[in-house]
């Protein structure tokens, strides 16, 4: 198992990958930092280590991590800005809501619905 500790100008105590895993690397970065943000690690504001800093302490692929970081850009948990860095946006509880709406979707695709059909099933939920 590989982990990353963060230095003074950025934040994310431990971010860590496990070879022996048969998630996605990627999907474990996105998960740590999902956690350390949960955890109250990461907060709204701070930032987080360059992409090719963590990817070169873990032994990943820069484009697994930066993979990862667009994720959570997408789930309205990170915001990228030039010269600013990456840096924490949104709250745990966004992100948690948003990941659980990703997997419904999926799930209603898989099963046949289209999303514009899932829109209509979750507007006639009371």
């Amino acid at each position: 198992m590989d982990d990353i500790e963060a230095s003074k100008t950025s934040t994310i105590v431990k971010i860590k990958v496990d070879r022996s895993d048969p998630t996605l690397l990627h999907e474990q970065v996105a998960g740590e930092i999902r956690r350390a943000i949960a955890e109250g690690e990461a907060a709204p504001g701070d930032r987080l280590p360059p992409a090719r800093d963590i990817a070169a302490v873990l032994g990943v692929n820069t484009n697994t991590v930066l993979r990862a970081l667009r994720q959570l850009r997408e789930e309205g948990l990170l915001e990228f800005r030039r010269g600013h860095g990456v840096r924490v946006s949104g709250s745990a509880e966004r992100g948690a809501v948003l990941a659980k709406a990703g997997e419904l979707l999926c799930f209603a695709r898989r099963n046949g619905y289209r999303r514009e059909e899932l829109l209509e099933i979750i507007r006639a939920l009371p």
